[in-house]
């Protein structure tokens, strides 16, 4: 939820608006919070981007799955947007981008995390990373994006290639290719697991889980994000029957549970 201020507001420093040219990268932005505080270190201003192929049956937000919708920006324009909340950010803060998926986007967002670099802005990319491939020209994209990204906020929405496919739509084949390069390339991570009783809460597969993360490298915070419900008003409104219907939020103890096998204070960058 973003935090209403009355305090003025510096526009020091805004960066004027580029003129639109084909050469100009157009991000499409679902919306926008100012005062983020879970997306990434410190205060942050969060561009949820528009645009997601997977259909997870936790999602909360469908009303960003459809491609090319949302609001336009240039890379300038959002960040004349973000600037005015630049003496909030600290040491740590910045600009996060999620979504939706994120990388769908990666033009945009090489572009805006470029030009954030040069104004010294700290720069996380969220992503489930499902747009991974190692194929032109994608590829050649991605490590570009690698050049201007601080943190990735990765989400591994399931260690079971079945179990996942189930759960997503799709494979995790893809993800654990782009989490492995990130970790063999020196790009730090946060990883983050959403618990969902009768998918992804059962020992067995956080077991798998917390093995797997502990041969990464780069790993910063390991997160437990308990299931919740609130998107299901979403659902109702847009007229989609909700896939976990009937399904329960994790238990305390479940959710102790999870963050022992998956080690979450193992990792030295834990605590904010």
């Amino acid at each position: 939820m973003a935090i209403k201020f009355t305090t003025r507001l510096s526009t020091e420093n805004i960066v004027p608006e580029t003129p639109i040219t084909p050469e100009v990268p157009i991000g499409y932005v679902h919306s926008i919070e100012t005062f983020g505080s879970v997306d990434g270190p410190g205060i942050r201003f969060v561009a949820f981007l528009q645009g997601c192929r997977m259909r997870c049956e936790f999602c909360h937000n469908p009303d960003t799955w459809n491609i090319g919708s949302g609001e336009a920006y240039t890379a300038d324009e959002l960040i004349a947007k973000a600037l005015p909340y630049k003496a909030f950010w600290g040491k740590d803060g910045g600009i996060t981008c999620s979504g939706g998926e994120s990388l769908i986007q990666i033009d945009f967002l090489i572009d805006l995390f470029k030009k954030c670099k040069a104004q010294g802005i700290n720069t996380c990319l969220d992503t489930c990373g499902q747009p991974f491939t190692y194929k032109e020209p994608f590829f050649s994209k991605f490590k570009e994006l690698m050049k201007y990204t601080d943190l990735s906020m990765v989400d591994i929405k399931h260690i079971d290639p079945a179990g996942h496919k189930k759960l997503t739509g799709f494979s995790n084949e893809h993800i654990l290719e782009m989490i492995e390069y990130m970790s063999n390339h020196g790009h730090h991570m946060w990883i983050r697991h959403v618990l969902i009783p009768e998918r992804t809460d059962y020992d067995e597969y956080l077991t798998r889980l917390g093995d797997y993360i502990q041969t990464l490298n780069n790993v910063d915070r390991v997160e437990v994000l308990p299931y919740h419900t609130m998107g299901i008003v979403k659902y109702e409104k847009m007229g989609i029957k909700y896939p976990l219907a009937g399904i329960e939020p994790p238990t305390h103890d479940r959710v102790v549970n999870a963050e022992r096998l998956l080690h979450t204070a193992d990792y030295p960058k834990q605590q904010r």
